[in-house]
């Protein structure tokens, strides 16, 4: 009698940062899927998710690996990535949490780790090739905004590899994040009352809508993708696409002016943001997602539709300096570091003006 082959054992798959955000929204899913035996919630506080198994504890905690030693798949999403926090204490915590996490998978022989950085380590160029394939080099200049934390982790997730080959760890890098509760440098760039655009190249606009980021965040889990897999919706939107759905002008300027008026702005600590994260919102970062395509993936959003979304978020906010305030204290602004240049840049041509006279 030849014996019955026995169904493969499902996984118990684990949830970081659970009680709130994309971490949330992500536990909400795969409770009820049927690709994993259990699904366990991890975060210092127990969320509304009640058909989870809570376990919490603080990712840093090193005790982390006594506590996930029944796991096979991790996904870590607890991290700070809010535009106007620290950067110092930001970047301390999304460090010590990924290392933590990656250190203790490792030691409690976790089969496979899956975390989120973003297609901005690419950079963002205005020789960059339109759509940038998955393994194009990573080019983004280390800095003091998001971009440098998303750096740093993937260097901790190499390092992690050669260390302990026997992990598996997919990265996914996704395009523009957009969606209910998302705020970026991105998506408050579109707060403003005119675009930045530098001479000479004009952007091209890829979005990868959150629910989109978290049915591939389930493939990954699954283990139906591996890697560096990049997220987005297909294609992508020419600027003047963008100035028509927004309703909202461009403002050029040149380049030089451009990023040095921002630096300096920033070294004042008159801007929060790094003047490298002007880069992403006038130069190319579109990203070709084959390993998701590949797997049966298919976005179900458009770039324009999640634009649109976008649009119906702001809800009426200026950004002045990467700060929101009410629309009539709002002058001419844009988001982040783009509201002081284009402010300096007038201000500078009224002096040349008066100078001239």
């Amino acid at each position: 009698m030849v014996p019955t082959s026995k169904r493969p054992r499902q996984p118990v798959v684990a949830v970081t940062g659970a009680a709130s955000g994309l971490g949330r929204e992500l536990l909400a899913r795969l409770v009820s899927a049927a690709d994993f035996r259990r699904v366990v919630a991890i975060d210092e506080q127990r969320g509304d998710v009640g058909e989870a198994t809570w376990r919490v504890l603080d990712v840093r905690d090193p005790l982390l690996a006594n506590r996930i030693s029944d796991i096979d798949v991790l996904v870590h999403l607890a991290g700070d990535y809010t535009v106007d926090s620290d950067p110092g204490e930001r970047r301390a915590y999304n460090l010590r949490a990924a290392q933590t996490v990656l250190t203790a998978c490792a030691a409690a022989r976790v089969r496979r780790v899956v975390l989120v950085t973003s297609a901005m380590v690419y950079g963002a160029a205005p020789d960059n090739e339109v759509p940038l394939p998955e393994d194009s080099p990573v080019t983004a200049e280390p800095d003091t905004g998001v971009v440098g934390d998303f750096l740093e982790i993937e260097s901790l997730v190499r390092r992690s590899l050669r260390s302990h080959p026997g992990l598996e760890v997919t990265v996914l890098r996704p395009a523009a994040v957009v969606g209910p509760g998302v705020d970026t440098v991105i998506t408050r760039h579109f707060e403003s009352p005119r675009l930045l655009t530098v001479k000479g190249c004009t952007p091209h606009w890829q979005f990868c809508h959150i629910d989109d980021l978290l049915s591939a965040l389930e493939l990954a889990a699954r283990g139906a993708v591996t890697g560096v897999v990049a997220v987005g919706c297909d294609g992508w939107m020419e600027q003047e696409q963008v100035e028509e759905m927004s309703g909202i002008r461009r403002f050029e300027l040149p380049a030089g002016l451009t990023f040095g008026t921002a630096q300096r702005l920033h070294r004042l600590g008159i801007t929060p943001a790094p003047a490298t994260d002007l880069h992403y919102v006038v130069y190319p970062w579109v990203v070709d997602c084959t390993a998701l395509r590949e797997a049966g993936w298919k976005p179900a959003w458009t770039n324009e539709a999640a634009f649109e979304q976008l649009l119906e978020l702001r809800e009426n906010r200026t950004t002045v300096v990467g700060r929101r305030l009410p629309v009539k204290e709002a002058t001419l602004t844009a988001a982040g570091a783009t509201v002081a240049v284009i402010g300096t840049a007038a201000i500078v041509r009224q002096v040349r003006k008066k100078r001239r006279q």
